[in-house]
């Protein structure tokens, strides 16, 4: 059902669909790209059930228009789920994230992340699941669980990007990323001071080159292992959430 707190704006590709239709996102589109925004700046847009919900909607009901993913606030990009939540809605974000994972990296449409503030758990790997990430210097990342729950937090993802080692260290201490060192490793693609009008001018970039151009090479870039670890990881938290 529409929500009145979601607004989403479609560039000139795509069906005309302004309006509500999720809770907790907003957006205006750059032209041609889809604009969706988190917006929740109360809870710094940690993601709860009719949330994840919503994003889970909007990627999958137009699987090739390109994606904008980015926040109404620069001071966070997503906590990741929302710890006032009870444990059960908490236990099904997880997996409606993870669902929600697949579907970004098989979408023929790309999506590119604009990431100015904190990106945590969940929100980390939903920046890190767009196929670019162009962030702002405040932009930092930690790729973490809540305590307590021995959540595996970005091992299906992270050795893709950064390699096996510098990926481990990163899931296993659960440290901060700063702008800086995220553009050293290769978690994301540019560190700039305006990254939404930057994103905007690469996703007028792509959408040069011709809108078919993303559905093969992402095809072939999810082949086989990458799904299979996101889906190792999304097994391995349902054990961890247990009875939740």
């Amino acid at each position: 059902m529409p929500h009145p707190s979601v607004l989403v704006e479609p560039g000139p590709i795509g069906p005309a669909r302004p309006g509500p239709i999720g809770p907790g996102l907003a957006g205006p589109a750059p032209p041609g790209f889809l604009s969706v925004r988190l917006d929740r700046p109360e809870r710094r847009n940690a993601l709860d059930a009719g949330m994840t919900r919503a994003l889970l909607d909007i990627f999958r009901a137009d699987p090739a228009v390109p994606v904008l993913l980015g926040s109404t606030s620069p001071g966070a990009f997503c906590a990741g789920a929302d710890l006032s939540v009870p444990d059960s809605e908490r236990a099904l974000v997880s997996d409606l994230l993870y669902e929600c994972y697949e579907v970004m990296i098989t979408r023929s449409g790309p999506v590119v992340a604009v990431v100015e503030g904190p990106a945590v758990g969940g929100g980390a790997q939903l920046a890190g699941a767009a196929d670019l990430r162009i962030a702002g210097p405040r932009a930092r990342f930690r790729w973490t669980g809540p305590p307590g729950r021995d959540l595996a937090v970005g091992a299906w993802l992270l050795p893709g990007l950064i390699g096996r080692g510098a990926a481990l260290e990163l899931i296993l201490t659960g440290r901060w990323v700063d702008a800086g060192e995220a553009l050293r490793l290769g978690l994301v693609n540019r560190v700039e001071d305006e990254p939404g009008k930057v994103a905007a001018e690469l996703a007028g970039d792509l959408l040069a080159r011709g809108a078919g151009v993303a559905g093969p090479v992402k095809r072939i870039a999810s082949a086989g292992g990458l799904r299979d670890m996101l889906r190792a990881e999304r097994e391995a938290n349902r054990a961890a959430w247990g009875g939740a």
